[in-house]
């Protein structure tokens, strides 16, 4: 049943206008990155890792969030037309596969974006001429950005199934960006999960991660992916939806 309801959420996805907003959302954050330091490179002399600061603030923590708010709102417009929830509603397919299907979908397509941001970084770092190698952290900065970016999906998942509007789940996201800054700058962000998308990525900071830390980063996530699932997917199950 599930492998079904993800089939078809990726049908819907195959010919959708989505992907030039996957592909152009990181390359204008990593060309505004790359002018970014080029423009300030006399102070900027910490090679890849300056790099890395210049183009993951601007995909990290404006871009990124914003394009999981609008993936998750796509994924849910289709249902909010024409009153379609009604039909899928009374379709034989459990709640949790409505909503695991599309947080399966949406975080496909978000680890995609992932790789793409990758891929331009050490492009940009090439055509810049870094010094030295990569840095190592590289892989675990993608890899936890991509964690926490599902994390932030379950929560926008959760607001675009109850709220019809396109718009207002992105804005929400925007607002909650500017909160998770403040939290993480008061040294408190594990405790929201927008804050977690900063602490994975290292946006902000590149220092390595304490195993404590790591620890913490990964069990905060899964607090949040499973509270704001298991919430959404009762809610599924007990109230009808705003069709």
């Amino acid at each position: 049943m599930l492998k079904r309801c993800i089939q078809a959420e990726w049908m819907k996805m195959r010919h959708s206008y989505l992907w030039p907003i996957l592909i152009a959302l990181p390359v204008f954050s990593t060309l505004l990155g790359c002018a970014n330091y080029y423009m300030n490179r006399a102070a900027l002399t910490n090679g890849w890792y300056s790099l890395w600061t210049q183009v993951s603030l601007f995909y990290g923590e404006f871009f990124l969030p914003v394009l999981i708010a609008i993936c998750c709102a796509y994924v849910c417009r289709l249902e909010h037309m024409n009153k379609n929830w009604n039909m899928v509603m009374t379709a034989p397919v459990s709640a949790a596969s409505i909503f695991i299907s599309k947080l399966t979908i949406v975080g496909t397509l978000i680890f995609l974006v992932q790789i793409l941001f990758t891929v331009l970084y050490l492009v940009a770092g090439y055509v810049l001429s870094m010094p030295f190698a990569v840095p190592e952290e590289t892989v675990g900065w993608v890899f936890r950005g991509w964690i926490a970016a599902i994390t932030i999906s379950s929560v926008q998942l959760a607001l675009s199934l109850r709220i019809k509007s396109f718009a207002l789940p992105i804005g929400i996201s925007v607002c909650a960006v500017f909160i998770g800054i403040g939290l993480y700058v008061g040294n408190i962000g594990m405790i929201f999960p927008y804050s977690l998308l900063t602490i994975g990525m290292g946006v902000l900071s590149q220092e390595k991660l304490t195993s404590m830390q790591t620890i913490q980063f990964f069990v905060m996530n899964l607090v949040f992916l499973m509270l704001v699932s298991a919430l959404s997917i009762r809610r599924l199950k007990r109230n009808d939806v705003n069709a």
